[in-house]
């Protein structure tokens, strides 16, 4: 029996033994409105009289709950400042309530697990949430940050200006495998393919709700919902009208404002028909400065350290880059002796990098409704546009200067509140003056001299008799003559000459007096360097240029539409469809489309449907994906929700997803200088493995081994969750699951070498063949793992909640449990365990009725991980904790 068939044989097990205890369940639902306006009334409660059962309503007045109570009924409606309302119900229907306004102010009324909306109680899925009151009272620098204080969440913050969002596991600085949406609207990069966290994403002003999908869900939301869907929802300028504006200051010449105005008109029957609203956000800060100067980690270049740790020919820093080309001398004893290891002068990232970040953010909308007869229940035409603007630093496989870069989005959309929507919308971006600082390391380093010709000038300085001379010096100070120990033990105590020597001999190969020199080195701070590092940065980083500027002008144009049926046996179906085109456009900076243009079309058809049946809802769902370059693929998902009692929910899922390659994985042709990073649309044959490589360097009498690498499919996930949701006592709300994911065809990188052999002819002697080493390349090929990897977690959470306070904390556990060999495979980046507390307040009225205060106090602990990106940035993650603490005042 294979996966799927076991998976869905335990569902029908888990639904025959639910089935046998169902009892029927009342729905209860509908929308409340301002009786005079007609406005949502939002967070107003809906109880049944005699009883704590109920809800608040949603940012759009709808509110649903199940109850075990038999009509006829009655129903209290009620809301601060208006006048309570009750309904005789008799048969069930979709209820349409209209408050009116009251001159006495209500008492509050507590409604059972009012503050978990029965949406949230009853998903499938593991879903996280933040409200807007929740994402002001944020305890975090911006609500991005917040969200790393949800369950089973893990924050990576690589820049002020870049924070990254990853989830169950095999976490990056390139968030690839999670999907970001605001209003529907995917918001990532054209050209990169994921998310540059909220830097061109939306005004927290704006922000109404945040929901963080955790776990596969293509099935739901589409390709690349591979680890998880932050969605966001923007205010409706219907419902959330007049000016707000925030100030916030900090360390590091923090300065953050933001402004949002909406307003709305009315035709002459009074209703409703158009509503505007209008954002502007500004950051500036002055970012961390990468100032790391040990050795990367791993490093071993069989260097001699002294007792303090130190190589007098220095180290492969973390944060100095051209420093990772060294020579080695193995001699203790002729005039190669101290030389040891020695390694290039570098460049500091902080003489390469523009640390001021920047971002400029603006949005503006207008709403239509088609019918404002019908207020909320009209349909509307939304007209959107969006730009983002800014500097700061990316960190990826490399870090890179992103300098002025420029993104818009532009959206239509027609839809009808959970009925229909047909959606289209277009993104654009311009990288600016970005550039690579590494690479830029390597140009200003050529511009000098080659790594060959520079170290030859070193060993000739410590050798030479006129210049360095250092072995006589050395003998003089008594350098022994045998053994190894002690002659170690004098480099040890005599490391100060070593360093001084060491430094002298940089001096001399940097000087550009050497016999192949070129220039000397560009000195930071020097107009020379100034002008240097401009000419370099401002040319393009293709073969015309050769500069280290990118170049990217991408668009991506997409169309979404879906419908909403109830009708025959389930109680909802859905069926949608879309496509996308990408169209990159980076000249051969970045693409290989420095000749012609090249462009990426795939679409989708999804459908699924809900059925309740009793106290149990069963859904289930199938996508269809087809990307032109790849065969189709299908992702289906199953689930039931379980309602044994009032408030407590048990859930069984089954979901699945797909990650189509990104246009780096197929199309990538990026020159960094040690590397060619290279796509893999068709495939490659006859290249060298590194290893090999690297043991015949070691040893001429070991072979080379060759290996052909096939072209790079998508990468493929399935999931299997259980989870447990309920309210005890009406005010502690508790919420726990578990989840085992089996990963196939994971996309990664492989290490290749192009070695080209030359023949030389003897006469009377057979053809010699060997290597040319000065031609060989070295390429970073996309492939794909062949090993089937499995990984699990669990995360639960709880929210207490009294009155305006509130008491909440989690705990996540998760853990790879496959341990390969394969270097394909992205490394986990996962604490093993780690977890949030926190202690809130809301709308306290500490210092008069017309000031309101809140605050927010959030703990949080994560275990020490292994954090692997590239060589230069892999190192350890202590375990940390951090304490952040928040007040807000609220003026009436």
């Amino acid at each position: 029996m294979n996966k799927r068939m076991m998976v869905f044989a335990c569902m029908c097990m888990c639904m025959s033994v639910i089935m046998s205890g169902l009892n029927a369940q009342t729905v209860i639902k509908g929308t409340v409105l301002d009786g005079k306006n007609g406005e949502a009334i939002i967070g107003g409660s809906v109880i049944i009289q005699g009883t704590t059962e109920g809800t608040i309503t949603d940012w759009d007045g709808s509110f649903e709950f199940d109850t075990a109570e038999k009509v006829p009924m009655t129903l209290i409606f009620s809301y601060v400042g208006y006048e309570e309302y009750t309904l005789d119900v008799n048969a069930i229907e979709d209820f349409k309530i209209l408050l009116n306004e009251s001159t006495e102010v209500l008492q509050e009324v507590v409604v059972k697990g009012s503050r978990i909306s029965e949406q949230t109680k009853k998903s499938p899925l593991s879903i996280e949430s933040l409200d807007a009151v929740a994402i002001k009272q944020t305890a975090s620098n911006s609500f991005y940050e917040g969200l790393g204080s949800l369950k089973g969440v893990d924050l990576t913050t690589a820049s002020l200006g870049f924070t990254v969002i990853n989830t169950r596991g095999f976490n990056s600085t390139s968030p690839v495998r999670s999907l970001q949406t605001i209003d529907g609207v995917d918001n990532q990069s054209p050209g990169l393919n994921f998310s540059l966290g909220n830097f061109l994403g939306s005004s927290e002003l704006d922000i109404q709700k945040v929901d963080l999908v955790v776990g596969a869900s293509s099935a739901f939301y589409g390709p690349n919902a591979f680890n998880g869907v932050i969605s966001m929802e923007t205010k409706n300028p219907f419902f959330h009208e007049g000016l707000s504006a925030s100030l916030k200051f900090g360390e590091r010449d923090l300065f953050n404002t933001e402004v949002r105005w909406a307003d709305s008109f009315k035709n002459k029957d009074g209703d409703q028909f158009v509503a505007y609203k209008l954002n502007l956000s500004y950051l500036r800060a002055y970012d961390w400065v990468a100032d790391n100067f040990d050795p990367i980690s791993d490093s071993d270049n069989n260097q001699a350290f002294d007792e303090a740790g130190e190589n007098p020919g220095r180290w492969n820093a973390v944060n100095i880059y051209g420093d990772e080309s060294f020579q080695k001398f193995s001699s203790l004893y002729d005039q190669n002796a101290g030389l040891n290891t020695f390694h290039r002068t570098g460049y500091r990232e902080e003489d390469l990098v523009d640390y001021n970040t920047r971002n400029t953010k603006l949005g503006a909308a207008v709403h239509f409704r088609t019918n404002p007869s019908k207020g909320f229940e009209s349909p509307e035409i939304i007209i959107a546009s969006n730009f983002g603007s800014g500097t700061t630093v990316y960190q990826g496989d490399n870090r890179f200067s992103l300098r002025g870069i420029n993104f818009y989005q532009n959206r239509i959309e027609f839809r009808k509140k959970d009925k229909y929507f047909i959606r289209a919308y277009a993104t654009n971006e311009d990288a600016g003056d970005s550039y690579d600082p590494y690479f830029t390391a390597l140009k200003m380093q050529e511009y000098a001299n080659t790594n060959e010709n520079w170290s030859n000038d070193y060993r000739r300085w410590w050798t030479g008799a006129s210049q360095g001379d250092v072995f006589n010096r050395m003998k003089e100070l008594g350098y022994p003559a045998e053994g190894t120990e002690a002659q170690l033990a004098w480099q040890n105590e005599f490391s100060d000459s070593l360093n001084l020597w060491h430094s002298q001999a940089a001096a001399f190969a940097d000087s550009g007096e050497g016999q192949n020199a070129l220039n000397p080195l560009a000195q930071p701070g020097t107009e020379k360097f100034d002008s240097l590092f401009q000419d370099i940065t401002s040319r393009k980083n293709n073969e015309a240029e050769d500069g280290t500027r990118f170049f990217d002008q991408s668009a991506l144009y997409h169309i979404h539409g879906e419908y909403k049926f109830d009708f025959g046996f389930f109680d909802e179906f859905r069926i949608g469809t879309n496509a996308r085109l990408y169209r990159p456009n980076t000249e051969g900076t970045i693409f290989r489309d420095g000749v012609d243009r090249i462009s990426n079309f795939e679409y989708g058809v999804y459908t699924g449907g809900t059925k309740k049946l009793g106290n149990v809802d069963i859904s289930a769902a199938i996508r269809f994906d087809q990307n032109e370059n790849f065969d189709p693929l299908l992702s289906p998902a199953a689930s039931l929700v379980w309602n044994p009692a009032e408030n407590n929910y048990f859930r069984l899922s089954f979901s699945s997803a797909i990650r189509n390659p990104t246009l780096s994985d197929q199309y990538l042709d990026l020159n960094v200088g040690p590397a060619r990073l290279l796509g893999n649309l068709s495939g490659y044959e006859g290249l060298v493995t590194l290893e090999s490589f690297e043991a015949n360097n070691s040893n001429p009498n070991e072979p080379y081994v060759f290996t052909d690498i096939d072209p790079i499919q998508p990468e493929k996930v399935k999931t299997l969750e259980v989870g447990y949701r309920t309210v005890l006592g009406g005010n502690l709300f508790l919420d726990g699951s578990y989840y085992y994911n089996i990963y196939n065809d994971f996309i990664g990188y492989q290490i290749v070498l192009d070695v080209p052999f030359d023949t030389i002819s003897i006469p009377g002697l057979p053809p010699i063949i060997n290597p040319n080493l000065f031609d060989t390349e070295v390429y970073r090929i996309s492939a794909n793992s062949s090993e089937t990897v499995t990984s699990q977690g669990f995360a639960i959470g709880f929210n207490y909640y009294l009155n305006q306070y509130s008491f909440a904390g989690n705990y996540s556990w998760n853990k790879l449990n496959t341990n390969s060999n394969d270097d394909i495979i992205p490394a986990f980046n996962t604490p093993e365990h780690k977890y949030n507390v926190s202690f809130g307040g809301r709308n306290l009225t500490w210092i008069s009725e017309d000031i309101t205060t809140g605050f927010n106090i959030n703990y949080k602990w994560i275990q020490g991980f292994v954090f692997e990106g590239s060589p230069q940035f892999t190192g350890d993650i202590p375990s940390y904790d951090m304490l952040d603490a928040q007040v807000s005042f609220n003026f009436k």
